[in-house]
């Protein structure tokens, strides 16, 4: 693979080759990508997006990393992760605006701090603002949908608005995922509200998280879908496989729903368990569990 291939866009502090994706997400494995871009600008994004292109490299978004698998094999082409040098936040009138690398958590605070209310429930998701976008992520009642206004994608090399409606949202779902696309950025419209109630709903909500998950451990967050009438943790439970491990991948004592890396797992040992509990709740429920997490490269069908 050629060294020097996007050196004359990218600088080389945010151009890494051969990058290990166990240090770049929230699970902590993932064999190496070929190459790692941190893009600073939709210049950027845009200029390393067609040079992939034109030398037949596969290209694949990410932010924080927290909802992805990777395989122990890595990317074979280019990761571009929309991380710190692609995070700014601003905020007018009602409207608060950012780049798609920045923190859910970090935009959930400026709104905080300016007394507007609606993304108190994101305060503690581990994920960036285009991954939750993609998503549709949500937790404690409150999803993304709920406050997007439009967000500004790169669809087919071309950059387009898509209001809320266009996004087609549902449960962890909008239609970015049958698009090739990527969220640059983002606006939300948010309530004026009691700074004070704000404020104390999110140290709320950040204090059930703390006690309920598993966040001293490495995970992916929630592992799996919520099914139709039932809470995925609970069909775990129910099915024995709490404390459940393969290799250095566990079911989580603290939540069934998370599975986490006790230290030393493999992409490999999480897909294997994810398998093992597919198939022992189904076996033991009916209920086929479809996992939230993104699966990306070389797993078993």
């Amino acid at each position: 693979m050629p060294q020097f291939l996007f050196q004359d866009i990218i600088p080389e502090v945010r151009l890494h080759r051969d990058a290990l994706l166990s240090e770049y997400t929230t699970m902590r494995t993932g064999g190496p990508a070929d190459y790692l871009i941190e893009p600073a600008s939709s210049e950027e994004i845009i200029a390393v997006y067609q040079r992939a292109l034109e030398n037949d490299l596969p290209v694949f978004i990410m932010g924080n990393g927290s909802n992805l698998l990777f395989s122990d094999e890595g990317f074979p082409g280019v990761i571009l992760r929309l991380g710190k040098a692609f995070s700014s936040i601003s905020i007018e009138h009602d409207l608060i605006s950012c780049q798609a690398g920045a923190m859910l958590s970090a935009v959930s605070r400026v709104a905080a701090d300016h007394a507007f209310t609606g993304l108190e429930f994101a305060s503690g998701i581990p994920g960036s603002v285009g991954g939750a976008i993609y998503m549709n992520a949500g937790a404690y009642g409150g999803e993304i949908s709920q406050t997007l206004q439009q967000a500004e994608l790169l669809i087919d090399g071309r950059i387009e608005i898509w209001n809320k409606d266009q996004m087609q949202f549902s449960y962890r779902h909008s239609a970015m995922m049958e698009q090739d696309g990527i969220v640059l950025s983002a606006q939300f419209f948010l309530s004026p509200g009691s700074k004070e109630a704000i404020v104390e709903t999110m140290r709320d909500l950040n204090e059930r998280r703390r006690a309920k998950q598993p966040l001293q451990y490495p995970s992916c967050g929630s592992f799996f879908k919520r099914p139709a009438g039932f809470f995925a943790g609970a069909l775990i439970e129910q099915s024995g496989l709490k404390g459940y491990s393969v290799g250095g991948a566990q079911v989580s004592q603290q939540h069934a729903g998370f599975i986490i890396n006790k230290g030393g797992a493999t992409s490999k040992d999480v897909f294997d368990l994810m398998r093992h509990v597919q198939k022992t709740v189904f076996e033991k429920t009916g209920v086929t569990l479809e996992p939230e997490v993104k699966l990306i490269g070389s797993f078993p069908k």
